[in-house]
């Protein structure tokens, strides 16, 4: 058995794959904000890809920063492991197995920011992953939340901000008064227009602390979008005790995905970038026909799916695509509700990745949990399509059925009266709207910062009750089906 460190690399057992290049001459480049799974599989991955290639992607060398509670043990362990950690891809019974040395250093944010700060100051790069919900974002207007707690507390006191906006407002405002170099702010977080997101959340804190210094990120600062792609479910005790017993490797907080992979990103940095090309990136000068691709079709097929799926009694993404009246509902949502919102994407055969997406969300090697996705996704996931569809008047009678399934669930229990964890900002509030409408799903869609001027459609609001009646009367299993035979899918 091999624990990870620097010193142990040189003896990693046959078929584990470890870094090509010298990791004690990596230097840090980037400093990357919420440091989970995600990251470590997608662009920590894309980095030492390159640092294999080419000696000169060492000096952009990922300094990861924790900034909940819980990652204080996650900065414990990596740094015992010298930042080092095991990437295990996975595809049915094949996967390959990587041992990451792309990150310089692990950060906790948790309590201050002084050290990411000082972090950032030598970075020419801060990138983001975490979450919607982690930007502080107001959900109608998609503009920073000011009575946001974490927004207030970071207004109080900027010089030890502990929201992702606030730090990377205080470290352009260093930049400015020392007139250093700006870096890039890139958004690695499925957001629609993630980069234009996060520089308008930026812009709006920093024009209540100075107007000057809103003015200064506004001319000098960058906020490319992107788009990023892998299925990376939570890692659990048993995939790091298969670790162990199958390759001799003791990692205490490895990451395990999906061999597929994809990131477009906008070609818009201030200070430079790794040349991520060479390792399978795609540089362009427009991202968005990639990102609604990805939003609408993965994205929103990944919600609905595990919506229902819950209700329906399913724990994995993968059972949901063995249901074959769920598997038709995922194909006929995006062939007649989703995919015709997208517009022409360069590169891209659709109809291929469309049928590519039913298989990765088979794969049964992931294990992604439908609760995972029923927490990390966003609602507008299904709200963004939806307003979209009624807009020009067309049906959306699928993503009805995946919204009553959204709004069944955020009662907080099952069709058996089992509990169900509903983690959301506003989950008291929906839980007690879900109880007193019951089937009717006035009370929820009148949340106007969830809903907007959906919640007062009434054709929509028709739709939307319809299946939400059926979903309480004869359950999700049968809604399912009903909605197959009368929609005729």
């Amino acid at each position: 058995m091999i624990a990870l460190s620097r010193s142990a690399l040189a003896g990693l057992p046959p078929g584990v794959h470890g870094p090509a290049y010298d990791v004690t001459k990596v230097t840090p480049g980037i400093v990357h904000l919420g440091l989970g799974g995600f990251h470590r599989a997608h662009m920590a991955r894309y980095t030492h890809n390159l640092m294999d290639r080419d000696a000169d992607a060492l000096r952009w060398g990922i300094t990861g920063a924790g900034l909940m509670p819980n990652d204080r043990k996650m900065r414990d362990v990596l740094k015992a492991q010298d930042g080092l950690y095991t990437l295990v891809e996975r595809d049915g019974a094949d996967e390959t197995v990587t041992v990451i040395g792309a990150l310089t250093d692990v950060l906790f944010a948790g309590e201050t920011s002084t050290r990411v700060l000082a972090a950032i100051d030598r970075a020419r790069i801060v990138s983001t992953t975490v979450t919607e919900n982690g930007y502080c974002l107001n959900r109608a207007t998609k503009r920073l939340d000011t009575s946001h707690p974490l927004i207030a507390a970071d207004l109080a006191h900027p010089g030890d901000p502990r929201s992702v906006i606030g730090i990377i407002t205080e470290a352009y405002r260093r930049r400015m008064v020392t007139g250093a170099a700006p870096f890039t702010a890139l958004c690695c977080d499925n957001i629609q227009h993630n980069g234009d997101v996060l520089r308008d959340a930026v812009l709006d804190f920093a024009s209540l602390r100075d107007p000057a210094l809103a003015d200064w990120i506004s001319t000098h600062a960058r906020f490319p979008n992107s788009m990023v792609d892998r299925i990376t479910p939570v890692t659990r005790e048993e995939d790091i005790a298969a670790l162990s017993a199958r390759h001799g490797i003791a990692d205490g907080w490895p990451v395990f995905c999906e061999t597929f992979t994809q990131w477009v990103i906008e070609d818009d940095f201030a200070d430079g970038r790794p040349a991520w090309e060479q390792a399978g990136a795609q540089f362009v000068t427009d991202v968005t026909p990639y990102e609604f691709m990805k939003l609408r079709l993965l994205n929103t097929s990944h919600l609905a799916m595990a919506a229902l799926g819950r209700l329906i009694g399913y724990r994995y993404i993968h059972e949901t695509m063995q249901d074959e009246t769920l598997r038709r509902t995922m194909i006929a949502l995006m062939d007649h509700e989703t995919g015709p919102t997208l517009m022409p994407v360069p590169g891209i055969d659709i109809a291929a990745y469309k049928a590519r997406l039913v298989e990765r969300f088979a794969n049964p090697a992931i294990m992604d949990t439908v609760e995972r996705v029923n927490t990390d996704a966003p609602l507008n996931y299904l709200v963004d399509p939806i307003r979209d569809r009624l807009k020009v008047g067309d049906s959306a009678e699928l993503l009805a059925l995946a919204l009553a399934a959204w709004l069944r669930r955020v009662r907080g229990t099952d069709e058996q009266g089992e509990p169900i964890d509903v983690r959301h900002p506003m989950a008291q509030i929906l839980r007690d709207r879900a109880i007193a409408g019951g089937p009717d799903p006035r009370p929820l869609l009148e949340i106007h910062e969830l809903f907007g001027e959906m919640g007062r459609n009434e054709g929509f609001i028709a739709s939307v009750g319809k299946w939400l009646t059926s979903l309480y009367d004869i359950g999700a299993a049968k809604t399912v089906a009903l909605a197959r035979e009368t929609l005729k899918f």
